[in-house]
């Protein structure tokens, strides 16, 4: 081969290889020749043109093979256009010689068409510059193209096509001569011929304008009839030919317009010749309406099928803007015609008509309309459901039956409702939340308009505006329970009208359906209310008979739709079902049989319909809820079921009886059985297996069913790969929808919901935009099968046997058409049960089951349908697999063999080729390794049968199959194989495109064959390679899409295997152009190759598609400014610059790839192409930084602006007024012109969530890259080191904008990406300094932008979801310390503290629109964002306590620093959580409390409180445990800070005081056990014992086994918590005390040191094990002190006894001698030491002790001991005994006693000061909060002191001692009223106020007093004025009682304010606050 790389052709090298191998020689050298002409030198070029033109003109004569005439006509062209031109006239006439040439043999041929396609080649390249010759050149062609055969007249088309093209205007002159010759060829029969033709016109088109005016409608005559029998390949040519000249009659293109005054078709006109194709076909066009309607006038499908094509290339060539234009018009005239009764003859004709509809609807306003206009789309078309619904309405109303045409209306207006509807909810959901503004509205009305459609007479109608509501409320789950409550509400109001009863049930089954897609659910106790309804519709159904099925079918339909929201919610109603479905059915066989003798039709019927609903929601229940399936509700599902088996054989006798009308009902129920049956074990109804059978093959065989109906699953049960044969890679296509329709088995493609109601609460099959069930006969047909395939492994082999047998009898009965269609059937089951074979490895049977099955499968080897030959090979091979003997497998290929051998037909030569590949595909290669010669060398033969190219296809295909299975032991067939494809690939016409595609399907097989060794140097190698590099090369150049994706996936297998010799230059930009291809097969292909290259060389990759949009750049300069988001439109509308390049523009095919998502609905396709940019993004985002960010800048950009539709409609009315003044020349621009100024389509809110992912990831990719992208000082230092530096710090600005766009879009999703964005950036970049302000961070300055980014996230209408992130980014914010003053964080602080509220508002307060668990989800996020706020804030504060004398220090030495200081103080984030900390503490032990139950195993699920806990319920634990798992460890870690800072000494009560908001719910929600205790029992001991319990517990259950997914801050979470909790003496003496949990803690921690590796976990392990150890020896010290204690205390007490006794002794000036104070504070100490929680032993000791030390002093203190005690001494020491020890301990009555005497010596004591003292100290015994203690001493001595100052009156205080003891005691009889209750505060008043009023002095009286009386009457007066305030109305009793105490009073007021007025300057503070004058030296208290 590579001899064949010169420029001229090596002739010696030629001469000397083989015959055959020539043509391959001949065709690489064109190929090098075509790459190295455009790159080589002129001058070379010209030297040896001459000797060129010579080569590649005699190889014109020499029978050149197509792909070897096409490239050899591109280089002799290309040589003439770079070389001189002088003798190109010559070579014109040499070729047109040629053509004239009268030879007409088959090897004359080929050197015609090279001739052909030579001339093409040159006007295509050289157009005017031949112009001279071009009128003989043309007739010439013209003039052959009228007796020449099929593939001459294709080639000659495409030739004319060229020369057309390539002289554009200049060849008017034949304009006419072309069309008159071509047209004609439109009908040909050659199928090539006509997509040739089309191709042909459609050039023809852009400069002729007869063709789009006065020709128009023949034009559209023409294409209709050329649609009639076409293929798909036609019918895409000619749609696109009658699209484009219908888009170009409506808006002509300008140079066309100036040169002929032309006169314009209307709208209307076109409109109506596009109907008359939809409407009537092809054939009765011109004939009149009454001959149409005899002609039997049934609509051809390909016709209909064709024009709808054709509309959407209209549309599409007009383009998106047109379409916002004119959309009202287009869509009335596109429901027009599925209201139009031709469209709507039969049901099956309606269902094909509404598809083709739809899909014209769904592929211009789904992919032409940006957002905005799909809005306004969507309006209209909400306008247009009004206007028939109205209509309808009318109808419905108008009783008087005037409208006599009123029921035809109705039936058109329900197909216009399904249209509608069906689109409107496509578009809505397409929008998703960005379609809110629709339901917004209260002008759209949007849901009004919808479910008034619910009460449509219609079924249909009824069932898509259910299914429009789905839509709606999956988009917008904020809309689901409502539109729930209002249609349950509805549906009581209207329970007497059927079609609510209908319309609303399917509403809400529709909805119910839909939950699945709605991550937040709807809440639990909606599943209650539509089991209440049901049941009301189920029991009320027999009571009125007009709605008896409504309310029955209803009823059913919402109980099926209920088992959707799956086993959490069912769960709770599975007794309540298990009794329905019993009672729907007889309980005996008894009562089964006296059921046939009653009832009358209606009854029947409606009974039916009962048991047919009630096994739907069975089935609906084991699909949805297979968890809850036990035996047991097997065992009872189980007896309805074999009712209805039985039931069955009852059914022909009660028709009989009925009437035939029960069939559809009857079909319904042994549908729905077959379903349930098909999914419940086959063990559990063994039973009945042969009344089953009986019933199943009676159904596929059609025993009782005279239609010839025929399965839809046989193209389904056959190989995927098999599609060739089969067509069914139409399928594959962007037109399936509509194409489905014409394919062969019945009812393909005419799914609709009405066939099926249960299908709209179903999830939708994969890829289907709407549900489609097919038609109730092909359903059950299609439900026996594959319940057949379930059923036959279970089946003995006798019954296998018969049921062969008896196939075999049916096919022979059978015949013509019916004998195919049960033929179709029986072999579907046979293929369904051999796969059931397969699946549960049983095999087949003994020899005479074998023998049967063999004799059933090989006779329809030779049947001439193609799908029964199909299917028989398929079985064949199945059968190999389950026999699995080697010689069952060598007599079947025998007989093929054999067959193959001696067969000459077409049929059985397919037939039996095809069953040695299937066989070779079942069995491996090892299994039929003997045969492998002999298949091989048969398959090779017939493949060379160039006759029949039928033959070739299904031969190469066998091939293909064997070369994949048989893996390496092929490798000795490489060479021939490879020899004879390339050999076909080079002779086989093109037309031919099924033989090229299985050979392109064999080059693949052998490439993978190959494998690796492909990548080796040895000669064979080498020749294989450059085989397989031909063939691909071949391929990749062939016209058919189908072909060119073989060819791409053979290039993807080699660049796996050779990487180095697949040429990316060359292979990059044509995977580019095919990207823009309308073949869907041919993108995902282009994609696919895309993904796996850009793994391995992005790079590469995007440089090579930039080089592409460089030479479309040199091609047309204005590309520059095509959007990169362009969608397909410019592509597709510009057909004829596609080969020019695709629109790559400077964005790459990056730009490309993100506009494509916008555009692709095909999943598989969307994923590749994210994978690709995935790859590309990885390889490339660092270093081309910029050109990423700006990508995603771009997407997501449009959620800020979707402003471009609004542009445009306010330019409209502007427009309109122009019109008038307009030219008419200038009013229509170019379309090529309005492709380049259309505004772009903005991204679609998918692509924009893909892109704000994206820029996660590259922020990801730039943290693993450098660490100067997070360092603006090293950032801006590298950028000025080398200006191509691109850091990501230096994007900052454009980081947070991208974030904050996403973040505040309508698109719920993409807000949920813009929040994580934002995170992550606030996590990345919190640290990075800001260079210019030292002691600032960059981030300091997006404060604004973050705080707007939050904030509408925390609106009311937000979704939990999104709350729960936003508040994660709060807390992370909040907690970077990016932001250093308080104010500005309160903004964010804020947002959180409102959530607060929102958690404290307890469960059942708001109106709940979710699932319980989504305000589980939001409730915890919300807490735990506050518990991490929390945890940050302490931090600070211990740095700042940590290390508060350096920063004195450092202001000291230097004053610069002083700028650092304006940071938070130290305690400044703490004050925003202090006041929220006793809310926040409670809710997060509540929190933890139930996690902590969560968390326990499924065992004790029944200790778990029975309504829940504080934030879940018990209907949604499963999926509440995810929330709290996600929550649980910062609140851990915040709860052991907690209360570690407060030291263990919060109880519940005192934070209860703080939360009295707290609802019943929330608040009981307490530490105390499940059981309910009440909370205020508990003391804090035991509280706190709960506490340590509950942290301890979960960080154990935790730190057990961290799942390895566990993210890391979890497990650090915990241990700081553990290590915190332990900080505090309180934790620590609990742990050490209870040493199972230590040591229990500490196995723990081991394994975790050992399991997981990060350091920081183990430094954080070794500090909690060091706190363990640590209070482990504390204790063990403290309990050694103890015992010491105890040993030494009686010596210590004894002597502090002593010393009391000796030292306290009375002095003059009552001074308290040191000893004295040092024993009394030493009786402190020790009464105060804790000695309650030590051992029992002991605290009977130490209270021994305690009393006796007590007595001692008692004994001590006797007033007649000598010396004379201080009593005021031993009075204080009794007084701190009193204090600090327990009631328990000196409680003693002896004990008492003692003290009381004491105290009342000292009452009665001569001594003033004594007084004073003894009652200071009496004051703080009667105020000590033990009341036990303290009531005593109050009823002993009270009196005493009442007495002690009535007397006072008598004997007034002297000096300021005696005074001081008054004022005293007075204090104590005022505490003693405030400790009273109210009832008894007169009586105490009645002792004070008299007694402060005796104290009182009269005026004369007064002025003689001495300064003491004076200041005892100031005291007593100011006492009175603050007492009568406090006690108003006891105050006021006690003075009226006594007048006289009253007068006083007054007088003494009076006076008081008189001297005051005097005296201003002396103001004695009120003597009751100040302190009392003499202090002891020592405070005890």
């Amino acid at each position: 081969m590579e001899l064949a790389h010169s420029l001229l052709l090596n002739e010696e090298a030629l001469a000397q290889i083989t015959e055959a191998k020539r043509p391959v020689f001949i065709f690489e050298w064109l190929r090098f020749l075509d790459k190295v002409l455009v790159a080589a030198n002129k001058t070379d070029v010209k030297e040896k043109q001459k000797k060129l033109v010579e080569q590649l003109t005699g190889l014109i004569s020499s029978s050149p093979g197509p792909p070897t005439r096409k490239l050899l006509a591109k280089n002799l062209a290309a040589l003439y256009s770079i070389g001189d031109t002088f003798t190109v006239f010559q070579t014109l006439d040499k070729c047109n010689d040629i053509i004239r040439n009268k030879d007409d043999t088959a090897a004359y041929l080929p050197t015609k068409l090279a001739a052909v396609a030579c001339v093409g080649a040159f006007y295509e390249k050289m157009g005017r510059m031949l112009g001279s010759a071009f009128p003989e050149t043309v007739n010439n062609l013209l003039k052959s193209l009228k007796s020449a055969e099929s593939q001459g007249r294709s080639e000659i088309l495409m030739s004319l096509q060229k020369v057309l093209s390539g002289l554009g205007g200049a060849a008017a002159s034949s304009h006419r001569d072309i069309y008159k010759n071509a047209r004609s060829l439109l009908t040909d029969r050659s199928m090539a011929v006509r997509c040739a033709v089309a191709k042909c016109l459609l050039e023809l088109q852009n400069e002729a304008v007869f063709m789009w005016t006065a020709e128009l409608e023949n034009i559209a005559t023409l294409c209709f009839k050329a649609l009639e029998n076409s293929n798909y390949g036609v019918r895409v040519a000619v749609s696109k030919l009658l699209g484009t000249v219908m888009a170009t009659a409506l808006m002509p293109k300008q140079a066309t317009v100036m040169r002929q005054n032309v006169k314009r078709a209307t709208f209307d006109e076109v409109l109506e010749l596009m109907a008359t194709g939809f409407l009537r076909g092809g054939s009765g066009f011109l004939k009149s309406g009454g001959e149409m309607l005899k002609v039997g006038g049934s609509v051809n499908r390909e016709v209909r099928v064709g024009v709808t094509q054709a509309y959407v290339v209209f549309v599409t060539t007009l383009g998106g803007q047109w379409l916002e234009r004119s959309f009202a018009t287009f869509l009335s005239h596109v429901l027009d015609l599925v209201s139009h009764p031709r469209a709507t003859q039969t049901h099956v004709e309606a269902v094909y008509s509404r598809r083709c509809v739809s899909f014209i609807l769904r592929a211009t306003v789904g992919s032409l309309l940006g957002e905005k206009a799909q809005i306004a789309a969507a309006k209209e078309i909400c306008q247009a459901i009004g206007k028939q619904m109205k209509a309808v309405e009318a109808v419905v109303n108008d009783t008087s039956g005037e409208n006599k045409s009123g029921a035809a209306d109705i039936a058109a207006s329900q197909h216009v409702m399904v249209c509608a509807l069906q689109e409107l909810g496509s578009l809505v959901q397409s929008l998703n939340a960005t379609a809110s503004p629709l339901i917004q509205e209260a002008s759209i009305g949007l849901l009004e308009i919808v479910t008034s459609v619910l009460l449509h007479p219609s079924m249909a109608a009824r069932l898509a505006a259910a299914w429009c509501l789905r839509c709606v409320a999956v988009a917008l789950p904020f809309q689901l329970t409502p539109f729930l409550d209002r249609c349950a509400e509805r549906l009581n109001n209207l329970k007497t009208s059927p079609e609510a009863v209908s319309g609303y049930s399917f509403a809400m089954a529709a909805l119910l359906g839909g939950v699945h897609q709605c991550p937040l659910g709807i809440p639990h106790a909606k599943g209650k209310m539509v089991v209440s309804i049901a049941e009301d519709l189920l029991r009320t159904a027999a009571q009125n008979s007009r709605l008896s099925l409504q309310r029955t079918q209803a009823g059913w339909l919402l109980l099926g739709a209920l088992m959707t929201l799956g086993p959490s919610v069912v769960r709770y109603h599975l007794p309540k079902m298990l009794l329905l479905w019993r009672n729907v059915f007889p309980r005996s066989l008894k009562e089964l049989e006296a059921e046939k003798a009653r009832g009358d039709s209606f009854t029947w019927q409606v009974t039916l319909e009962g048991r047919a609903g009630a096994l739907c929601a069975m089935r609906s229940f084991v699909a949805h809820c297979p968890e809850l399936l036990t035996e047991d509700v097997i065992r009872k599902l189980m007896t309805p079921i074999e009712c209805a088996m039985t039931m069955m054989s009852h059914i022909p006798s009660v028709m009989k009886a009925h009437g035939a009308h029960l069939k559809a009902s009857a079909a319904m129920v042994r549908l729905r059985l077959y379903d349930i049956l098909a999914l419940l074990p086959p063990k559990t109804y063994e039973g009945s297996f042969n009344a089953l059978l009986r019933e199943l093959v009676a159904e596929f065989t059609l025993t009782d069913n005279s239609a010839n109906t025929t399965t839809s699953l046989l193209r389904s049960l056959c190989h995927y790969d098999d599609s060739v044969l089969l067509g069914s890679w139409l399928q594959e296509t962007d037109h399936k929808s509509i194409e489905d329709q014409l394919q062969p088995n019945s009812a393909s493609g005419s799914g609709a919901l009405e066939h099926d109601p249960s299908s709209i609460y179903l999830r939708i099959p994969a890829g289907e935009a709407v549900p489609g069930p097919l038609p109730l006969g092909v359903s059950v047909i299609d439900a026996s099968v594959a319940l057949f395939g379930v059923v036959f492994p279970h089946v003995s082999y006798k019954h296998r046997l018969q049921m062969l047998d008896h196939f075999a009898e049916c096919v022979k009965q059978a015949k013509g058409v019916r004998q195919q269609a049960v033929q179709l059937n029986i072999f579907t089951a046979v293929l369904s049960a051999l796969k059931g074979l397969a699946e549960n490895k049983s095999t087949l049977g003994p020899e005479e089951v074998r023998k049967s099955a063999l004799t059933l499968v090989m006779g329809p080897l030779d049947n001439p349908n193609p799908i029964l030959r199909c299917a028989a090979g398929e079985a064949l091979g199945r059968m190999a697999q389950v026999v699995g003997e080697a010689t069952f497998i060598a007599r079947m290929a025998q007989y093929s063999f054999d067959k193959l051998k001696s067969a000459r037909d077409v049929v059985s030569r397919t037939g039996h080729s095809l069953a040695l590949g299937c066989l070779h595909r079942y069995v491996g290669g090892i299994g039929s390794g003997q045969h492998l010669k002999t298949s091989v060398s048969i398959l090779l033969a017939l493949a060379q049968d160039g006759t029949s190219p039928e033959v070739q296809t299904w031969s190469l295909h066998s091939l293909a199959l064997i070369v994949d299975s048989s893996g390496p032991m092929y490798r000795g067939y490489v060479e021939p194989t490879l020899s004879l494809v390339l050999t076909l690939l080079l002779t086989v016409p093109p037309s031919h495109t099924e033989v090229h595609q299985c050979l392109g399907r064999c080059l693949g097989a052998i490439i993978t064959t190959v494998g690796p060794e492909l990548q080796g140097n040895g000669a064979t190698t080498s020749t294989i390679r450059s085989s397989c590099l031909v063939g691909c090369a071949i391929t990749q150049d062939h016209s058919d899409s189908l072909v060119q994706a073989a060819a791409i996936s053979c290039l993807q297998q080699l660049h796996m295997f050779a990487p180095r010799h697949v040429n990316l230059s060359s292979l990059v930009p044509s995977l580019c152009v095919h990207l823009c291809s309308s073949h869907l097969l041919l993108r995902r292909a282009a994609v696919a190759c895309l993904r796996q290259l850009a793994q391995r060389e992005a790079a590469e990759v995007c440089e090579y598609a930039m080089s592409l949009a460089k030479n479309t750049g040199d091609k047309e300069s204005s590309s520059a400014n095509v959007s990169p988001f362009a969608p397909g439109v410019s592509s597709r509308t510009d057909i004829h610059c596609r080969h020019q390049g695709v629109n790559i523009t400077e964005t790459g095919l990056e730009g490309l790839l993100f506009g494509m998502l916008d555009r692709e609905t095909d999943r598989k396709l969307c994923s590749d192409i994210h994978d690709t940019l995935g790859h590309m993004l990885s390889s490339l985002a660092v270093e081309k930084l910029s050109h990423w960010l700006m990508l995603c800048k771009d997407v997501l950009a449009a959620s800020s602006d979707m402003s471009t539709a609004t542009l445009l409609s306010s330019g409209k009315d502007e427009e309109a007024e122009k019109k008038d003044e307009m030219d008419d020349d200038t009013m229509f621009t170019t379309l090529g012109e309005e492709d380049k100024s259309k505004p772009f389509v903005a991204p679609r809110w998918a692509t924009r969530v893909f892109a704000a992912d994206c820029l996660c990831r590259i922020i990801n990719l730039c943290e693993n890259a450098d660490q100067a992208h997070f360092d603006l000082a090293l950032a801006r230092s590298a950028k000025l080191r080398n200006p191509t530096n691109d850091l990501l710090v230096l994007h900052l600005s454009d980081l947070i904008r991208m974030a904050f766009m996403a973040a505040t879009d309508h698109s719920n999703q993409l807000r949920m990406a813009g929040l994580q964005a934002l995170e992550d950036i606030i996590k990345k970049f919190a640290s990075v300094p800001e260079p210019e302000f030292p002691g600032h961070v960059i981030l300091e300055q997006y404060q604004a932008n973050v705080g707007a980014a939050l904030r509408p996230a925390f609106s009311q209408d937000t979704p939990s979801d999104i709350i729960a992130k936003a508040c994660q980014v709060c807390s992370t914010w909040i907690g970077s310390g990016v932001v250093s003053d308080l104010n500005d964080l309160r903004r964010v602080h804020n947002l959180l503290v409102s959530s607060l509220d929102k958690v404290q508002a307890g469960k059942g307060s708001s109106s709940q629109l979710y699932r319980e668990s989504a305000t589980t989800m939001e409730k915890l996020a919300v807490l735990k964002a506050w518990a991490e706020v929390y945890v940050v804030a302490m931090n600070i504060k211990k740095e700042a306590e940590s290390k508060p004398k350096r920063a004195i220090k450092n202001t000291d030495d230097d004053d610069d620093d002083c700028g650092t200081i304006d940071e938070l103080p130290p305690d400044s984030l703490i004050t925003l959580v202090q006041p929220e900390l006793p809310t926040l503490s409670r809710l997060w032990l509540a929190a933890l409390k139930d996690y902590a139950l969560l968390t326990l195993p499924a065992e004790f699920s029944s200790q778990l409180p029975p309504d829940g806990g504080a934030f879940y319920t018990p209907e949604t634990i499963d999926t509440a445990r995810l929330h709290y798992r996600n929550s649980w460890a910062p609140i851990l870690h915040a709860v052991a800070l907690w209360l570690n800072s407060t030291g263990f000494t919060c109880s519940e009560s005192t934070e209860a005081a703080a939360i009295s908001g707290l609802q019943k719910r929330s608040t009981s929600v307490n530490l105390n056990q499940a059981s309910g205790a009440v909370g205020s029992a508990k003391s804090l001991p035991e509280i706190n014992k709960d506490r340590m319990h509950l942290i301890l517990g979960v960080s154990i259950q935790f730190l057990c086994s961290p799942r390895p997914e566990e993210p890391i801050e979890h497990v650090t979470a915990c241990l700081q918590a553990l290590h915190t909790l332990l900080d505090s003496p309180y934790a620590r003496v609990h742990i050490a005390e209870d040493q199972l949990i230590g040591v229990e803690l500490l196995s723990v921690l081991h394994r975790l040191l050992l399991t997981w590796n990060p350091s920081s976990v183990q430094l954080l392990v070794t500090g909690v094990v060091q706190q363990i150890v640590r209070a482990a020896q504390d204790y063990l010290q403290e309990k050694r002190n103890t015992l010491r204690c105890m040993t030494i205390l009686p010596t210590i007490l004894f002597l502090i006894a002593r010393i009391l006794k000796d030292t306290a002794i009375k002095s003059a000036d009552n001074q308290v001698p040191p000893p004295v104070s040092a024993a009394l504070q030493g009786i402190k100490s020790i009464v105060t030491l804790s000695m309650a929680k030590t051992e029992a032993g002991v605290q009977k000791q130490w209270t021994a002790l305690i009393r006796s030390t007590l007595a001692c002093i008692l004994e001590y203190s006797q007033p007649d001991s000598v010396p004379t005690p201080d009593e005021v001494s031993m009075l204080t020491a009794i007084a701190l005994f009193l204090w600090s020890a327990s009631n328990e301990i000196i409680g003693v009555q002896s004990l008492q006693n003692g003290c009381m005497n004491r105290f009342k010596n000292a009452l009665n004591s001569c001594d003033p000061w004594v007084q004073a003292k003894c009652y200071q100290l009496l004051l703080s015994v009667f105020q000590h909060s033990n009341r036990a203690l303290s009531t005593p001493y109050i009823h002993s001595l009270a009196p005493i002191v009442v007495e002690k100052l009535k007397a006072v009156e008598r004997n007034r205080p002297a000096s300021n001692i005696e005074l001081l003891a008054v004022q005293e005691g007075i204090k104590v009889l005022e505490t003693l009223v405030a400790l009273g209750e109210e009832q008894n505060r007169v009586q105490l008043l009645a002792l004070l106020v008299p007694t402060l009023i005796s104290y009182l002095l009269d005026e004369n009286s007064f002025a003689s007093a001495s300064s003491a009386s004076k200041d005892l009457h100031e005291f007593a007066l100011q006492n009175l004025m603050h007492i009568g305030p406090l006690y108003p109305h006891a105050f006021k009793t006690v003075m009226g009682a006594a007048p006289e105490l009253k007068v006083r009073l007054e007088t003494a007021v009076r006076a008081s304010q008189a001297s005051k007025a005097k005296a201003a300057a002396r103001q004695p503070a009120p003597a009751i606050h100040s302190a009392p004058t003499i202090k002891l030296k020592t405070s005890f208290f």
